[in-house]
């Protein structure tokens, strides 16, 4: 090899060596980048989180059941509009200390293939038992509506109550701030909805165009809170018109457009970081992921939503209560069953993306008698009629 072939060699190989170098160095401040901007997205996700310590204040819990080599897990969602902030007064109400309109019991199975979350009526007159404080004073019970407990005692005398009286060891509860639940809809760019005729609510100044279309803002905090103008039966259809949008909202989180987009992600745990107020065991990020992957098995048909029976309460008809059928329902939360078709025949899945409810139809987490029958007709004009009540469309 000439002396000029072997200096071009040399620095051919030098500039190799250069690019190589450069590149090295790139990708090492792209993974320090990256680790430093992950430690930081999650030290600021996990320093959202309330963080609520329950220890001592719950008595005469129920035993926990274990049914699996995981067990079956419930957790007390309930929405509140305690902190300040913009869309926090959802009834047009003033600071009056907390208050908790949306309760719901969600029940995971312990084979994880079905969940199901059962909506707790705010107008239900109960037996609201004795609470602690945690300066150690004691909130007596007394027969009340059931969401005064969380006016007097907010999420753990909420949690004491739904323990005593349906016999279901509660594991973990999550609050959900209303005003974080705004911004958690417009971080996934809104939700699909369905209004079945216009609505003009001079009470709550609510106005809805009728019409399926995706929500985001004011308006999606709007359709939630809602409950006259839509609905023959009040507060009982927000509830179920809330149901339908949680099931809409679930649908919109477990989509493509929001898992693989990085930003619309992180931007959606921010603002749902931001509104959680938790027990210790969800008391970090990665306890809330963990429950998360466990219901990554489930389709999201069998992921349903609920209401407790109920009927009037006869000494005011503005009051509910529960019926004995309720008993039904806790027994099988308790021994970790499967829906009856009875108890799920108004429920609204997670599959249903576009606010209509399922109608009830069957799914692997109904139970075998749940499949149609002869009467399929007599049910879909049943189902309708109970759209129609609920602000619903069919």
């Amino acid at each position: 090899m000439s002396q000029l072939s072997a200096a071009r060699h040399r620095a051919a190989a030098s500039r190799q060596h250069h690019v190589l170098r450069i590149f090295g160095y790139c990708l090492l401040a792209l993974t320090v980048g990256m680790t430093l901007f992950v430690c930081f997205t999650y030290r600021t996700l996990n320093a959202n989180l309330h963080v609520v310590d329950l220890d001592g204040l719950l008595s005469n819990r129920p035993a926990k059941v274990n049914t699996g080599p995981k067990g079956p897990l419930n957790i007390l969602v309930m929405g509140s509009d305690s902190r300040d902030g913009k869309g926090n007064n959802i009834d047009g109400l003033t600071n009056e200390g907390q208050r908790s309109d949306t309760t719901i019991i969600v029940h995971l199975s312990a084979d994880r293939k079905h969940a199901y979350g059962v909506s707790l009526p705010r107008d239900a007159m109960v037996q609201r038992p004795d609470c602690k404080k945690r300066n150690g004073d004691t909130i007596p019970g007394g027969f009340d509506m059931f969401n005064a407990a969380f006016s007097y005692g907010g999420p753990t005398c909420t949690m004491q109550q739904v323990e005593q009286l349906t016999g279901i060891r509660i594991d973990d509860f999550v609050v959900v701030d209303f005003g974080g639940f705004k911004d958690m809809v417009d971080a996934v760019h809104g939700v699909k909805i369905c209004v079945p005729e216009d609505v003009d609510d001079t009470v709550g100044n609510i106005h809805l165009k009728a019409g399926t279309r995706v929500v985001k803002g004011n308006e999606a905090l709007d359709y939630v809170r809602v409950r006259h103008g839509i609905s023959a039966n009040g507060d009982i259809g927000r509830m179920k018109r809330q149901q339908v949008f949680i099931a809409s909202m679930i649908n919109k989180v477990m989509s493509k457009g929001t898992l693989t987009n990085p930003v619309r992600l992180i931007n959606f745990l921010k603002a749902a970081t931001k509104s959680l107020t938790v027990d210790k065991g969800l008391g970090d990020l990665k306890k809330i992921a963990d429950l998360g992957l466990q219901f990554k098995g489930i389709s999201l048909d069998d992921i349903k939503f609920i209401t407790v029976p109920f009927e009037e309460y006869p000494p005011d008809h503005n009051r509910l209560q529960w019926t004995s059928d309720a008993d039904n329902l806790w027994r099988k939360i308790r021994n970790d069953q499967p829906l009856s078709k009875k108890l799920s025949s108004d429920a609204v899945s997670a599959g249903d993306e576009g606010g209509k409810g399922d109608k009830g139809k069957p799914s692997s987490s109904a139970s075998p008698s749940s499949s149609p029958g002869a009467n399929s007709t007599t049910d879909d004009a049943s189902h309708e009629e109970i759209a129609r009540e609920n602000g619903l469309c069919t």
